[in-house]
């Protein structure tokens, strides 16, 4: 009897545990994780293969050629997702956008956007809907980047008489004068985007700013770009905040202390001027008056007013006067670097445009479709970013037949997605051709996922059409003004590191002379 029970219990309790394990591989089987990239170390996981000279988005690119392209990998203790083809990236930002539409929590975040209140960085839900309403009815529709075109026009034709005045008096024996194009390119930028945001200009003959306040302004911005790029060890591995190793978030702190300081001072004197009754026309309001006349003393989801206006100031100036920049660089340097491609970009200008005239308008640009062209190509070889602005999964997901956890972060490699051969024949090759052949139909607002130098989603970038405006203006303006041509036969150094950006590392020294008659400038 007690044999009989005894084999009873013990047949009962094989074949529950029998069902325990049934179960528990029949569940497995059906969760199936992304590839884990080998060599992950405890506690911080594979940053050791980051801290290589090789850039993010190669080395990643490296490992989707080993991997394929979606897998994960452990920054610290925070597990990433990265993929690196159009069809995963597809997946995200169509059926999975929502999920995806978060930032996570990280320390230049907490203390570089007025505590999540820039459009950029603010969480996804109704704060962040009514900002991204109210920064592109006000600033970023096509309606008040027409308003504000003649800006554009006016700020890139005033660089140019005063780049020609330059080269009037400091020019060669052989009529040539030598120029920093990088910094020239950076300064246009900023007069363009500050004009427009803040009403001022901070570069040139025409300034009431002294040079010395000018160039710390701008140097600030850049620290900031290059802050928020950095990846402390407490975004890794959140328990060693309090070491603030490499001193990441003292220089945060600071160095928006700092930029505050400056956004602070405008805001004030737009409120002085408008308390004083300074009239000015609606055309003639620049975006901190219009927030002002439009919610000036609200409070919007829990900000204030003043907040909500600095930030969105200090966003839209960070981002349009960097990634403006770097993509009129790099096209500067493929052109250099292809002189038959830049004999075609003048032979349309002086075929639509003429040499009677200096200054290429809005209007003109439609017929400028070899530019255009260029431009395109420009930011698919060189993206402003070429890793997307990092995400974060709010719920389960699944991408590419992988099952995805809530809570895990995520890179897009818009550069590997960009480069990819079977959809871009000789992908490092410069063929802006293609897009006026195989790839005609392909553009850049994300709606093509082979093509997404701007994101795609809910949070792309709001600013594309002023970024390919601006771009088009400078780009045709100073090559209609200017023969330019390499200091040697040697390449133009395409060498760049990443820091929110894709920066040039070296200058862009080159030699310029104008290409029109001298009565025109």
């Amino acid at each position: 009897m007690d044999f009989s029970q005894n084999t009873i219990a013990i047949g009962l309790l094989s074949t529950i545990f029998l069902f325990i394990i049934l179960f528990h591989h029949s569940k497995s089987n059906k969760t199936k994780q992304p590839p884990m990239v080998a060599g992950t170390w405890p506690i911080i996981g594979h940053l050791p293969l980051f801290s290589k000279s090789q850039a993010t988005h190669h080395l990643l690119g490296s490992m989707a050629d080993k991997y394929g392209p979606i897998f994960t990998i452990k920054l610290g203790t925070a597990t990433t997702l990265a993929i690196n083809n159009w069809k995963t990236a597809k997946e995200c930002y169509t059926t999975n956008d929502i999920a995806v539409a978060y930032r996570p929590n990280l320390v230049a975040f907490e203390h570089m956007t007025y505590n999540y209140a820039m459009l950029g960085f603010a969480p996804y839900g109704p704060f962040w809907r009514e900002m991204r309403k109210i920064v592109t009815l006000n600033f970023l529709s096509n309606h008040q980047i027409n308003l504000l075109t003649h800006i554009c026009v006016s700020e890139v034709q005033t660089s140019i008489k005063e780049l020609y005045n330059f080269w009037k008096n400091r020019k060669d024996e052989n009529g040539y004068l030598l120029v920093e194009m990088k910094k020239w390119l950076n300064e246009l930028a900023f007069n363009i985007v500050l004009r427009m945001v803040a009403g001022k200009r901070y570069f040139g003959e025409s300034v009431m700013v002294k040079e010395e306040e000018a160039n710390r302004c701008l140097n600030a911005l850049r620290d900031y770009m290059r802050l928020t790029g950095v990846f402390p060890i407490a975004d890794a591995v959140p328990f060693l905040r309090w070491f603030d190793f490499g001193g990441h978030e003292k220089n945060m702190k600071q160095n928006f202390k700092e930029l505050d300081g400056v956004i602070t001072e405008w805001l004030d004197e737009h409120k002085k001027k408008k308390s004083e009754g300074v009239d000015k026309s609606k055309e003639g309001q620049d975006f901190m008056d219009v927030m002002l006349s439009t919610i000036d003393g609200t409070n919007i989801h829990g900000f204030h007013s003043d907040t909500v206006i600095k930030a969105t100031t200090m966003a839209l100036v960070l981002g349009a006067t960097d990634t403006s920049s770097v993509t009129h660089t790099w096209a500067l340097c493929l052109l250099l670097n292809n002189p038959h491609t830049l004999e075609k970009v003048k032979e349309e200008i002086d075929l639509h445009i003429g040499k009677e005239r200096l200054c290429i308008l809005e209007s003109d640009i439609n017929k400028l479709v070899y530019l255009q062209a260029v431009v395109k190509e420009t930011l698919r070889l060189y993206p402003a970013s070429p890793l997307s602005g990092i995400r974060e999964f709010r719920e389960d997901c699944q991408i590419g037949g992988y099952d995805v956890k809530k809570g895990t972060r995520l890179f897009t490699n818009l550069w590997k997605i960009q480069t990819d051969p079977s959809v871009w024949p000789d992908p490092l090759e410069f063929k802006p051709e293609r897009f006026l052949t195989t790839h005609k139909d392909v553009d850049v607002r994300g709606n093509h996922f082979e093509l997404l130098p701007f994101g795609s989603g809910r949070r792309m970038c709001p600013g594309i059409s002023f970024a390919l405006r601006s771009a088009y203006l400078t780009l045709a303006n100073f090559l209609h003004s200017f023969e330019v041509s390499k200091t040697s036969n040697e390449p133009i150094d395409m060498t760049a590191v990443v820091e929110t950006t894709n920066i040039k590392v070296t200058p862009l020294e080159v030699l310029i002379k104008p290409r029109l008659s001298p009565n025109y400038y």
